[in-house]
């Protein structure tokens, strides 16, 4: 064994104790940490010229190296004040099973020599508990929404194909029509997961109702009928990106009744509505979805690289998505397949000990908690931008996103001027977008540790960027 490589075997607790003082260290320096930064201001001596060394300088040093080279250059992503994306922190308790999951490193495709695939499916019952989901719904956890997206109209395209007759995770999709795919405003990932299927970035525009971003039920209607039978695709938004409007899944949901479609719901972060019996009722009839994708390094709080898909076809899934050789175990429904056939991983860590460890750890009371506190955090800065001459609030604050712009009529770069202010003042860190083709901000409130005052040194450091 290399030498070096052997002092370090010899020396694991050293190197973990070391690992614990510099996360300490990060997470009591997030308050004054910058939020965000341009890591082009920052001078890195000559990053991309790295040359890899003839011999390691050992882990105590390499850390040295990094912190030294890269340290200055990290955010404060993971505290109370980074509101751009929808972005959750860790729990206390995801961190801990995060860390042990990297220390236990367990196979989770297999059944057959680790715990770990069936603590996932634990972990998966407890979430169908908290979303309101049947134990009809099968579930897995992937790296993200968008894969959670790809995995839920991969089924779909796999059931469209059935009805003209072709298998497409068999034969292929090129004697297939294309597959309509219907929505009002979907999340920029299912083009994305569309592209990677080989179904083209085609989306069939639905009209919304007035003055927001859910689908006009009615025009859907009509949409389907125009499609006389057609197989195809529903994608029911269950919280826009802009402004966390929900489409009203059970009027579609009884669509079904008269036309032929594959429901998939995307609840990334919306979904955890159900956590709070204030706003559970905007998730009425996600449970009678064909598939649905909710995000876990959202307002789960757990390190990013996680997700959940949710289906109630596991045949179809096994369909598209089993990887046949003998070393991986049966492939049927009716034999347990290991999860190795269950999405597009054959690799994958043991995301689900993260989520076991804060569920058991807070429960539904606590993420009640972390729901309301941020959808109050929300609904008060808009309530500021409602009433600045500064700012104008665009949208109803429906749920933990507040989306506003700009006084008068600001253009993009306008807007992308005081957020780049924000950013490099470093108390908080905001994304722009564009709503209903104004150029706009959002600040998406999703981390637990985020309290009302971190609301207000937001708003005040707004008001300053104007200056």
């Amino acid at each position: 064994m290399d030498q070096t490589l052997r002092n370090d075997q010899q020396n694991r607790k050293q190197l973990l104790e070391t690992a614990v003082r510099e996360a300490i260290a990060f997470l009591d320096n997030l308050p004054t940490q910058p939020v965000a930064m341009n890591p082009g201001t920052r001078h890195f001596e000559n990053a991309w010229h790295l040359k890899l060394p003839a011999n390691g300088a050992g882990t105590i040093e390499a850390l040295a190296q990094f912190t030294t080279r890269y340290g200055p250059g990290l955010s404060g992503s993971a505290g109370p004040r980074y509101l751009g994306f929808v972005t959750g922190g860790a729990t206390p308790a995801a961190l801990l099973g995060d860390w042990l999951a990297a220390v236990y490193d367990q196979n989770v495709a297999a059944n057959e020599d680790s715990i770990a695939p069936q603590v996932e499916q634990e972990t998966i019952h407890l979430l169908r508990q908290m979303f309101g989901l049947p134990s009809t719904f099968w579930g897995t956890f992937v790296s993200g929404a968008t894969v959670s997206n790809l995995v839920g109209l991969a089924q779909a395209r796999q059931w469209a194909a059935l009805q003209h007759g072709i298998d497409a995770a068999e034969e292929g999709i090129y004697s297939l029509e294309p597959l309509p795919v219907l929505s009002a405003t979907p999340h920029s990932s299912i083009y994305k997961a569309l592209a990677m299927l080989g179904m083209g970035r085609q989306v069939m525009p639905i009209p919304t109702l007035p003055g927001r971003e859910a689908v006009d039920v009615t025009a859907l209607a009509q949409q389907l009928q125009a499609l006389e039978g057609q197989p195809c695709v529903v994608v029911g938004n269950a919280g826009t990106v802009n402004t966390v409007d929900f489409d009203d899944l059970q009027a579609i949901s009884r669509l079904k009744n008269n036309f032929n479609f594959w429901l998939h719901v995307d609840g990334a972060f919306g979904g955890f509505a159900a956590c709070s019996p204030r706003y559970t009722q905007l998730v009425a009839g996600m449970e009678t979805a064909d598939s649905i994708t909710i995000d876990a390094h959202k307002w789960l709080n757990v390190p990013y690289d996680s997700a959940m898909q949710f289906s109630r076809h596991p045949d179809l899934q096994l369909a598209v998505f089993r990887n046949a050789a003998v070393y991986l175990g049966p492939t049927s429904a009716d034999e347990t397949p290991g999860l190795v056939h269950w999405t597009p991983q054959n690799s994958r860590r043991f995301r689900a000990l993260p989520a076991w460890m804060t569920l058991m750890a807070y429960g539904r009371t606590g993420y009640q908690d972390i729901v309301e506190r941020n959808c109050a955090q929300a609904e008060w800065l808009g309530q500021q931008a409602a009433d600045s001459v500064q700012f104008r609030l665009l949208a109803p604050v429906n749920l933990n996103v507040t989306c506003f712009t700009l006084a008068g009529e600001p253009t993009m770069i306008q807007v992308q001027q005081i957020l780049a202010r924000l950013r490099d003042d470093g108390r908080v860190y905001l994304t722009p977008t564009q709503y209903k083709g104004i150029p706009a901000m959002r600040a998406a409130f999703s981390n637990w540790q985020t309290e009302m005052q971190d609301a207000e040194i937001c708003w005040q450091a707004l008001q300053d960027a104007m200056y």
